[in-house]
């Protein structure tokens, strides 16, 4: 089963997308091992206001008690608490209040020490709806559902949405028109100066929904832009216009010019190296909006308010649907800055003869660790995202890694900078022993912005020669073919494997034998970190 939920009262209607399980009413005597995840979705019960309280007051311990039986290698899902029913008498009576925010409260706490704890606020699906349409105690009384199964379909969109979230996956790129849809007006028309930003409305909806996407930016996603103008003008804008709050410097890339948007898209894409199902394109024109739904259906393409004091339930409704997450890591937060140095480098290699004396120029250095504590986030969100250079394109949430490594698997990340920037880490492996002497990998990927310098090599070769001094003597290797990896179909021949057979499906399974260290080329600077030591 995918979820084993934790209830006490029936939720069954919300979860019928789902693969489901569901204990008895508030019965925490059984915890099945066989479930993916486990989902813990009390609500605050009907009663006397003191009755109510004292019950909530047990929760957390119930609540902890079960996450012991859970184990730490799943995720255990927890909605917060919200009272939908109880009618307050004497309003100084805080009882149920206060049991209610300390529950929360200490499931806050906790999730923040334990990595598979993942809080979900409730009220950002309950304070949608007036209290009436929440409960219809038609069906309390009936079946013991609480919540309305009238809202259902609404619980299992924004459901999905969470799911989403918590799994780490979310649109790349947000490409953004200019006229009426970053500012107001028209820049040929009105001019730098006399466009719509900032000061009194329309001007002030725009630059909180700047504001806004400029927050979207800090969090990891990519801004871009497609617009029809001249780039001049928008420059001006840019450097000039008082009222501007997103800067030249917060786009990773732009095309700005009288070509049609479709093929500058294309063009963004492949400046980017990210598909186009990683972005999100909006624009106020609905001709133009047409022309990518029928030219690019990959790109995601909402429609756009046609009110400026819109633009912020707009807003939330682009976070909720392409770009929430869970949570960022440092590799999120320095993205548009990651793909600027990326274009610097690319600008650079044209200065050079050869390949390797570009490749000594960069001053590159390469950090393999093992899975840790502080890495944990990232090569898990990595393997969510990762398409390109994906050899099997397996998906695998924080709690699978750690169960993966409590089984013996050995999970290696490798962080890259050069004289440009710091990557972050980018690449990642997963082995798995065989026996003593042999070992499969599992997993190999490598982020698109740094291929082209040979790094998924030098990251492979580090990691075979660690298997080599801890006696494993063959690696075998799978690469399991998909829309989007063709890229990497021979990757393991030229990194030395030799082929054993090829499935009717494309599937091809490789083998090489380590007998003595491998030579890496010499400007590339190496530096092992495991179990609490370094070697280079």
């Amino acid at each position: 089963m995918r979820y084993f939920v934790f209830r006490n009262q029936t939720v069954e209607p919300f979860f019928s997308g789902e693969e489901a399980t569901f204990s008895g009413y508030d019965d925490v005597s059984q915890v099945p091992t066989d479930a993916s995840r486990y989902i813990w979705f009390y609500q605050v019960p009907v009663g006397p206001i003191n009755e109510v309280a004292d019950e909530v007051d047990t929760y957390f311990e119930k609540l902890q008690f079960v996450a012991s039986r859970c184990g730490a290698d799943k995720q255990l899902i927890v909605f917060s608490l919200v009272d939908t029913a109880n009618v307050l008498i004497v309003e100084n009576d805080r009882a149920l209040r206060r049991a209610i925010n300390d529950f929360n409260r200490q499931v806050s706490q906790w999730a923040e020490t334990r990595s598979n704890v993942k809080l979900i606020d409730f009220s950002e699906f309950t304070e949608r709806y007036p209290c009436e349409q929440l409960v219809n105690w038609k069906f309390y009384f009936i079946s013991q559902t609480l919540l309305n199964p009238k809202l259902a379909r609404d619980f299992g969109q924004w459901w999905q949405n969470k799911e989403r979230a918590l799994d780490l996956k979310r649109k790349k790129c947000l490409v953004l028109d200019l006229d009426n849809t970053l500012w107001g007006g028209i820049l040929g028309e009105d001019g730098p100066a006399g466009i719509k930003i900032g000061g009194d409305y329309p001007g002030k909806a725009f630059s909180y929904w700047q504001r806004a996407l400029l927050e979207l930016k800090n969090t990891g996603v990519m801004l871009a832009v497609c617009s029809k103008n001249d780039e001049k003008d928008v420059m001006e804008v840019w450097e000039r216009n008082p009222f501007m709050v997103l800067r030249k410097d917060d786009f990773v890339a732009w095309r700005i010019n009288w070509q049609d948007k479709a093929t500058n898209i294309q063009e963004l894409a492949s400046e980017l190296n990210i598909g186009l199902d990683s972005m999100v394109f909006v624009d106020d024109n609905p001709a133009e909006r047409e022309l990518i739904r029928q030219m690019l259906p990959m790109v995601t393409v909402p429609d756009f308010p046609t009110r400026p004091y819109e633009l912020m339930s707009f807003v939330k409704g682009l976070v909720d649907s392409y770009f929430s997450v869970y949570s960022i890591t440092v590799e999120d937060v320095s993205k548009t800055a990651q793909y600027k140095a990326n274009a610097a480098r690319q600008a650079e290699q044209t200065r050079f003869a050869t390949m390797d004396d570009y490749l000594q120029s960069l001053e590159l250095c390469l950090q393999v660790s093992e899975l840790d504590k502080f890495n944990l986030a990232r090569l898990a969100q990595m393997t969510q995202k990762t398409n390109q250079f994906n050899l099997t394109t397996k998906r695998y949430t924080e709690d699978d890694l750690q169960r993966m490594a409590s089984q013996g698997a050995r999970i290696f990340g490798v962080s890259v900078s050069d004289r440009f920037g710091d990557n972050g880490i980018t690449g990642e492996l997963i082995l798995c022993p065989l026996d003593a002497t042999t070992a499969e990998i599992d997993t190999l990927l490598l982020s698109c912005r740094i291929l082209g310098r040979g790094i998924e090599f030098a990251f492979l070769n580090s990691v075979l020669n660690l298997l080599l001094s801890n006696g494993v003597k063959s690696v075998h290797g799978t690469y399991i073919p998909t829309a989007k990896n063709g890229q990497v179909a021979s990757f393991y021949e030229e990194a030395g494997f030799s082929l054993v057979k090829t499935d009717n499906d494309g599937r091809k399974y490789y083998v090489r034998k380590i007998d003595t260290v491998i030579d890496n080329k010499d400007y590339y600077k190496i530096t092992i970190h495991k179990n609490g030591g370094e070697n280079t």
